[in-house]
C-alpha cells in the first residue's frame, strides 16, 4: 500500500509539472511585443534585480507597510518549500541528517504558525475576507495540512500514508488554484527583469549598455 503511495505521489508530481509547463507554453499563444524603443538598460542587470534587491520590502510598497505579513508569506513560503524537498527525500530515496530534521521540524514550525496567522488575518480582517476567494482559503488550508503531516511524519513514520495522500491531493490542486503561484514566480520574475531591466527603469541605476 505504502509503495502505492509512493508511486502515486510521483505520478502526480509528473502530472502537476506537465501541466504548469502546458499553462506557461499557452502564454506564447498571445503572440510576442515588438519593441519599437531602442533599449537603453542591461536586461539581465533588470533579471539580476528581480531576484535580489526587488524581493526587499523596502522596494514594494505593499510590503513596505506590513512588514509582520511580508515576513510571515517569506517563512510560510519558505516552509512549503522545506516540506517539497523532504517529501523527495522520502520518495526518491535519500537519508537526511538528524541536523536537517531539526532544523526542517523548526521551520515547519514556524511556517505552519505563520500560514494559520495568515488565514486567521484574512479572516477577521473585513477588507481582506471581501476580496478573498474560496481559492484563497482553499490554497492556505491544504499546504498547512502539508506541512502538518510532513512535520509529524518526522516524529511517527506511521503518519507516512496520510502525509502520501495529502502529496497528492496538493499536487492535484497546484495546477487548478493559487498554489501554482509558487511555480510561476520564478518565470514571472524573470519577464519583469528583462522587460524593466531593458527599459533602463529598473535598477534605477541601470545605464544604457548591451542587450
Amino acid at each position: 500500500m505504502l509503495s502505492l503511495l509512493r508511486y502515486g505521489v510521483i505520478l502526480f508530481i509528473l502530472i502537476c509539472l506537465v501541466s504548469l509547463s502546458i499553462q506557461i507554453l499557452r502564454t506564447f499563444y498571445y503572440g510576442k511585443q515588438g519593441h519599437y524603443a531602442r533599449p537603453r538598460g542591461n536586461w539581465r542587470r533588470g533579471i539580476l534585480y528581480a531576484f535580489g534587491k526587488g524581493l526587499m520590502p523596502w522596494e514594494k510598497e505593499s510590503a513596505r507597510k506590513h512588514l509582520p505579513t511580508y515576513l510571515a508569506g517569506v517563512l510560510y513560503h519558505a516552509s512549503f518549500f522545506s516540506a517539497l524537498f523532504y517529501l523527495f527525500s522520502l520518495i526518491i530515496p535519500f537519508q537526511l541528517t538528524v541536523l536537517v530534521i531539526s532544523l526542517f521540524r523548526f521551520l515547519t514550525i514556524i511556517g505552519l504558525l505563520c500560514g494559520l496567522g495568515l488565514l486567521l488575518k484574512r479572516t477577521v480582517h473585513r477588507y481582506l475576507r471581501k476580496i478573498s476567494c474560496p481559492d484563497d482559503f482553499a490554497s492556505n488550508l491544504i499546504v498547512d495540512v502539508f506541512l502538518a503531516f510532513a512535520l509529524a511524519n518526522t516524529f511517527f513514520s506511521s503518519i507516512k500514508p496520510f502525509f502520501y495522500l495529502t502529496a497528492i491531493l496538493l499536487f492535484i490542486y497546484i495546477p487548478l488554484g493559487k498554489i501554482r503561484h509558487c511555480f510561476f514566480f520564478f518565470y514571472v520574475r524573470i519577464l519583469f527583469g528583462v522587460f524593466y531591466g531593458r527599459r533602463g527603469v529598473l535598477p534605477r541605476d541601470n545605464i544604457k549598455s548591451e542587450t
